[in-house]
């Protein structure tokens, strides 16, 4: 993290550059203040806005004892910088709140024991923090039971993502693994189905796809889809229908629409 401090007005000015421990925006760092205290290190706020919500804000800081800053004006810099609406108010977090894996797996047991049909997205080296955040969002919007995420070749869990999820990633289970394979087998005799998301006219649709049942859905990268090794855990290979001249839809896009499926069957 690189910042600098300019005194302006009996104030300090702060440069903050866009990184993986950085959340910014209103509801982003209110819901983080809300579900995960513990997350964030000091909040930075600007010393002229006002609004009830920023007033919460301050109020659950305090209550968790946490740093507040109060500043002149408040500037990022870096990548999707332009696009960064932190809207006066920007907090340092630390490292994202985290699922073991045996936790997650345990409870994906507990649910098929108890004749349940849990479901989990799973990520494989989703390096887009956009595509990460939203599809977080629809995630938890779908009432999937969790997100599991590669740790290596994987977008940040931080400041991009969390804008992205618009708070989701305060209310749904994220757990990271460093080998998707043998997670995905472990999964397996815990009792799922591996459904694998491509780019195949040979898989089957999701429409023609029966989701009610235990099942773990993987989506690829935005560029290389499902990896080899990763592939072959898979039960089931499933694709999306289209029309048009484009053969492929944007990684966030194809696991929400599976994801709503999901959610479609099971009110059925």
């Amino acid at each position: 993290m690189k910042e600098k401090k300019v005194e302006k007005q009996g104030q300090s000015s702060r440069t903050l550059r866009l990184d993986e421990d950085l959340l910014w925006g209103t509801h982003p760092v209110f819901e983080a203040l809300q579900q995960e205290p513990e997350r964030i290190s000091e909040v930075i706020l600007h010393a002229d806005r006002k609004g009830s919500k920023r007033e919460e804000i301050i109020e659950l800081a305090k209550g968790a004892g946490i740093k507040l800053s109060f500043v002149a004006s408040i500037h990022l810099t870096g990548t999707d910088a332009a696009q960064a609406r932190h809207q006066g108010v920007v907090a340092k977090t630390r490292q994202t709140s985290l699922l073991p894996f045996e936790t997650l797996l345990d409870n994906f047991a507990a649910g098929v024991g108890r004749g349940e049909s849990p479901r989990l997205i799973i990520l494989d080296s989703m390096q887009d923090p956009h595509n990460l955040g939203a599809i977080i969002r629809s995630a938890h919007a779908s009432g999937m039971n969790g997100v599991l995420i590669t740790r290596e070749r994987s977008a940040p869990l931080g400041g991009t993502a969390a804008k992205s999820s618009a708070g989701a990633m305060s209310h749904i289970d994220i757990c990271q693994v460093v080998n998707l394979a043998t997670a995905l087998q472990k999964l397996k005799k815990a009792g799922a189905w591996i459904f694998g998301a491509v780019k195949d006219e040979a898989a089957q649709s999701i429409y023609k796809t029966d989701f009610n049942l235990p099942a773990c859905v993987v989506v690829g990268s935005e560029g290389q889809g499902i990896r080899p090794l990763v592939r072959q855990q898979c039960d089931v290979l499933i694709s999306i229908p289209m029309e048009g001249s484009l053969d492929s839809l944007n990684s966030s896009v194809a696991a929400g629409v599976i994801m709503f499926e999901m959610l479609r069957q099971r009110g059925e």
